[in-house]
């Protein structure tokens, strides 16, 4: 794989966290559970330094890192306002949200493993999906707690 395809790869995964980073900061917003608001905003600063590793890994690489989420992420933050007007903000929505956004960063980083990748990034990537896994499943299980007429 060239280094050019590794920035590629990479700066995907940037976009991806940073995607990460507002969701989860947008949902700590507008929760009215403090428990919520804790973890939502411990998981976009997650998001924020796992960007922040990539990103080093692209400037070591030679390249340009992406500092910004994607369109879809974009897209996805403003069907959550959407749909939070529109349910009142429930804990119970915001929650299924976050993970509808960790089940695309799950995704997004198995993607990026499927691709022949230098062994340093490899290994941050796997630490990264891992990281990603947790989130999903601790969201997917405070999703199971909280009824959805909160």
């Amino acid at each position: 794989m060239s280094n050019d395809d590794v920035v590629d790869v990479l700066n995907e995964l940037i976009e991806t966290s940073k995607d990460g980073e507002y969701g989860f900061r947008e949902c700590a917003e507008h929760t009215k559970s403090a428990e919520l608001k804790s973890v939502f905003l411990a998981r976009s600063e997650e998001c924020r330094r796992a960007a922040e590793e990539l990103q080093q890994q692209v400037v070591a690489a030679g390249g340009q890192p992406e500092d910004s989420g994607t369109a879809a992420g974009a897209v996805h933050r403003g069907w959550v306002a959407a749909r939070g007007t529109l349910s009142g903000y429930s804990d119970h929505s915001m929650l299924e949200e976050c993970e509808r956004g960790e089940d695309v960063a799950v995704k997004k980083y198995r993607t990026a493993l499927e691709k022949t990748l230098p062994e340093g990034v490899r290994n941050l990537v796997e630490r990264h999906l891992q990281g990603a896994q947790r989130n999903h499943d601790q969201i997917k299980a405070l999703r199971d707690r909280y009824p959805a007429t909160t």
